[in-house]
């Protein structure tokens, strides 16, 4: 089974990883989270993420970071071997759930998903809501502001 850490600017990653609990609770084994503070230097975030990785205790692990270039995603760089480890930035809920769902297959298969689940699940919706939709003809009261 793969692991995911995410790493993300405090509080995102925490709140990220609640997210998954909330939707499988029975799931919280291998994934991870670690906020970035705004004042921790680098250095020191690196060395947390390390330790946390090892605490892991998986052989292959994703990692899932919230910005390209900002501190997050420098520190994963760092901890990225491209083989047992691989780094996905732009992380949202649609790409985490994925994620969690299909953590069993390999660690190539598992990018793929992650990346078709964050691109499938943005997307525009059409808005429906009963002040928005047209008027019947019997309609007796024509008041033209929306409630």
């Amino acid at each position: 089974m793969n692991g995911i850490f995410i790493i993300a600017h405090a509080p995102l990653a925490s709140a990220l990883r609640q997210c998954v609990l909330h939707v499988f609770p029975d799931k919280p084994e291998g994934i991870i989270a670690l906020d970035v503070q705004p004042n921790m230097p680098p250095e020191e975030t690196l060395a947390q993420a390390r330790i946390l990785l090892s605490q892991l205790g998986t052989a292959r692990t994703l990692l899932l970071v919230d910005v390209f270039g900002a501190t997050p995603c420098n520190v994963a760089q760092k901890l990225a071997d491209g083989i047992n480890t691989k780094l996905i930035t732009g992380i949202n809920l649609p790409m985490l759930l994925r994620t969690v769902c299909y953590r069993h297959e390999p660690l190539e298969a598992l990018v793929s998903r992650a990346l078709i689940g964050a691109t499938q699940g943005v997307m525009q919706v059409a808005v429906t809501a009963p002040q928005n939709q047209a008027r019947k003809n019997n309609d007796q009261e024509q008041h033209e502001h929306q409630q």
